[in-house]
C-alpha cells in the first residue's frame, strides 16, 4: 500500500472539517453508536515528519444494506478517485469488523491504507490506520477544524504538560484544560522578522512546547531596531537561529522542541515542514507566501493566523500620516485571505517571476507603491503580534465565549478596532472548493523563490 512504509516512521494524524464532523455525529447518533457504521474518504497530507488523513467526504449505507457490501462499494468508488477508505463507527463495531475474514479479503488491496475512526458517546474519538496486515498505528492527534480548532490528543505521544507555579496567573485566565490544549499544539511561525520574533516570545512564555520556525533570511543591520533578541553580534545569522535561541531563553515549558528551517514557505523544505504543524502564524509581508498559507489553511486543514501593517507617508514630505493593521484567522468556515484581499493574485505571479528582485521593474513603480513600502517600527510590530496571538487564543480556547473575532482592523489614527465578521468568500472561491483535498487536485504551489535565492547569495558571500 502506498505510504505504508513512511507512515511507520512518521507521526500520524487525522484532520476533519467541522462540517464533516457534524455530519458524522448526526449520522451515528441517529442509528446508534455501537454497531452502525458509515464510510468516508480521505486524501493524504504528507509532511516531512507527519502523515495526515484529510477526511473530505462521507457515504451513508442504504437501509438494510449489508455492511461488507456497503464498504466494498465505497472502496471501489474511492479507488477511482485516488482516495483512502475511512470506516467510522463505535469502537466495538469496528473491532468486530476487523475480525471478519470477508472484510480482510479486500482490505489489503487498497491503494491507500484504510483508516478507522471510532466515535463513542462521552469518550474522545480514536483513530488508527492499517499499515500492514494486522498492524495498526494510532493517531497522535485528531483535529477538527472550523471556526474553532479542536484537537484530541493521544496522551502517550502528546503528554499532558505538568502544572508549574510559573503558570499560576496564566492558567487562572483560561483554565488548566485550555492550557493543556494550547501547550501541546505544534505551532508553525512563518517569517521570523519583527512580528514573528514577538509571536515566538509570547508563545514560549505561555508554555507552548512545539515550534516550527520557517524563514530563509539573515539578520541585517536595518533589522536591529525591530527584531526582538537580536544584537549587532547576530548580524549575518539566520533569523530562525536567533528566534530559536530566544524561545529557549523565554520558554516556561519543561520540554521544548524547536525546529528551525532555513527556507521559505515558497520552497519545498519550508512547505513540507509547515505540513507538520497544527496551526500556523503568517508573519510575512509578501503575496506568494500568503497564497501558499491560504492553500494550507483550506486544502490541508491547517488554520492560519495572519496579519499585516500598512504605514502611510505623505508622498511629498514623506512624513508619517497614519497606519492600519488587519488581522484574521483563516480556514474552513472562515473567509480566505484572497477573498479578504490580504494579497492580490496578480502580485503572486509578479513575485514568482522574480520581479520583486528586479531593480528596473521596481524603479518603474510609483513611489507610494506597496512593493516599495518598508516602513515599520517596533511598536507597530508589537501591536500586530499581540493581535495575532489573541486570535490564536480565541480560536483554540474560546475563552470569554468567543471563538470567532472575524477580521479585525485597527486604526492608529482613530485608536480603535473595527470588527467585520460578515465578510465571506466570493462565489466560486477555489480555496473553499479545495477543502481537505491536500495537493491531489493542484500541485504544491512552491518553486524557485528569487528573494530566497538573493538571500542565499548574500549569506554565501558573507561566509
Amino acid at each position: 500500500m502506498k505510504y505504508s512504509e513512511e507512515i511507520k516512521q512518521k507521526e500520524f494524524s487525522v484532520a476533519v472539517p467541522d462540517s464533516i464532523h457534524k455530519e458524522i455525529i448526526n449520522a451515528i447518533t441517529d442509528k446508534g453508536y455501537i454497531r452502525f457504521m458509515i464510510a468516508g474518504a480521505y486524501k493524504p497530507s504528507d509532511g516531512l515528519e507527519r502523515f495526515t488523513c484529510l477526511i473530505y467526504r462521507l457515504f451513508l449505507p442504504e437501509q438494510s444494506q449489508n455492511i461488507i457490501d456497503f464498504l466494498k462499494s465505497a472502496y471501489e468508488l474511492l479507488s477511482q478517485e485516488g482516495a483512502g477508505l475511512v470506516v467510522i463507527g463505535g469502537k466495538e463495531g469496528l473491532d468486530e469488523l476487523l475480525r471478519s475474514e470477508e472484510y480482510a479479503s479486500f482490505l489489503m488491496a487498497s491503494q491507500l491504507p484504510s483508516l478507522f475512526l471510532a466515535i463513542d458517546k462521552e469518550v474522545s474519538p480514536e483513530a488508527r490506520i492499517l499499515i500492514d496486515r494486522d498492524i495498526f498505528k494510532e493517531a497522535s492527534t485528531i483535529r477538527i477544524i472550523g471556526k474553532k480548532l479542536s484537537v484530541y490528543y493521544d496522551e502517550a505521544s502528546r503528554i499532558i504538560p505538568e502544572f508549574k507555579e510559573i503558570y499560576k496567573r496564566t492558567v487562572t485566565v483560561w483554565g488548566k484544560k485550555n492550557h493543556d490544549h494550547l501547550a501541546r499544539l505544534r505551532v508553525g511561525i512563518i517569517g521570523l522578522g519583527s512580528v514573528g520574533s514577538l509571536v515566538a516570545e509570547a508563545l514560549a512564555r505561555m508554555g507552548v512546547e512545539r515550534f516550527v520556525l520557517v524563514d530563509f533570511d539573515e539578520i541585517q543591520l536595518h533589522n536591529l531596531d525591530r527584531l526582538l533578541g537580536a544584537s549587532v553580534d547576530d548580524i549575518g545569522l539566520p533569523k530562525v537561529t536567533v528566534a530559536h535561541r530566544q524561545i529557549l531563553l523565554a520558554a516556561t515549558a519543561t520540554n521544548v522542541e524547536v525546529t528551525p528551517v532555513i527556507s521559505g514557505i515558497t520552497e519545498g523544505a519550508g512547505y513540507r515542514r509547515a505540513l507538520d504543524c497544527d496551526i500556523l502564524f503568517s508573519c510575512v509581508d509578501r503575496p506568494w507566501p500568503r497564497y501558499i498559507l491560504n492553500n494550507l489553511a483550506y486544502n490541508h486543514l491547517i488554520p492560519v493566523v495572519d496579519g499585516g501593517i500598512q504605514v502611510r507617508l505623505n508622498p511629498e514630505t514623506l512624513e508619517f500620516e497614519g497606519a492600519d493593521w488587519q488581522v484574521q484567522s483563516v480556514g474552513p468556515d472562515r473567509p480566505c485571505l484572497e477573498c479578504l484581499e490580504a494579497y492580490k493574485p496578480a502580485d503572486v505571479s509578479i513575485e514568482q517571476q522574480g520581479l520583486l528582485e528586479d531593480p528596473t521593474y521596481l524603479a518603474g513603480l510609483p513611489e507610494d507603491h506597496e512593493f516599495k513600502r518598508n516602513e515599520n517600527i517596533f511598536p507597530f510590530s508589537m501591536n500586530l503580534a499581540s493581535l495575532e496571538v489573541l486570535q490564536f487564543i480565541e480560536q483554540v480556547t474560546g475563552i470569554g465565549h468567543t471563538h470567532y473575532y472575524g477580521t479585525q482592523r485597527f486604526s492608529y489614527n482613530e485608536g480603535y478596532i473595527r470588527l467585520n465578521d460578515e465578510r465571506c468568500c466570493q462565489p466560486g472561491c477555489l480555496f473553499k472548493a479545495g477543502v481537505a483535498l491536500g495537493d491531489t487536485i493542484f500541485p504544491p504551489p512552491v518553486g524557485l523563490d528569487f528573494t530566497a535565492e538573493q538571500a542565499r547569495l548574500r549569506q554565501n558571500k558573507n561566509d
